[in-house]
């Protein structure tokens, strides 16, 4: 299984950043067995965008294989583009390799709506 998490870093040792849409990176992580099995950093060219990042965003990790996103915030249109990509999303914060392990044991909770202030 492969998640993504919203990075302001490119490494586990980093923070979840806030925003899903306008992260600087997107961590991905292959999850095996309950281990993590490899990660790598995946910049995200999303935040050139004006206006829909949160979807473009959605599309660059789905191109990914990735089926589980976590982050603090999301807007409606990336919601909306998730759920047509059959990605699920959680909501945590702190360092990534912190949050993935609280993935791993169930600790997440997953998100059915926006979290955020984002305006359509």
């Amino acid at each position: 299984m492969k998640i993504a998490i919203s990075s302001k870093g490119g490494s586990l040792e980093s923070e979840v950043d806030a925003r899903f849409g306008r992260c600087p990176y997107f961590i991905i992580v292959e999850i095996q067995k309950g281990e993590i099995k490899s990660s790598k950093a995946l910049k995200n060219t999303a935040t050139a965008h004006q206006r829909g990042a949160g979807p473009t965003a959605a599309e660059l990790v789905a191109n990914q294989g990735v089926k589980t996103v976590i982050t603090q915030n999301i807007g409606p249109r990336a919601v909306s583009a998730m759920k047509k990509l059959g990605i699920k999303v959680y909501k945590s914060s702190g360092l990534i390799k912190e949050v993935v392990q609280e993935f791993i044991s169930g600790e997440l909770k997953e998100m059915t709506g926006t979290s955020s202030g984002c305006a359509k």
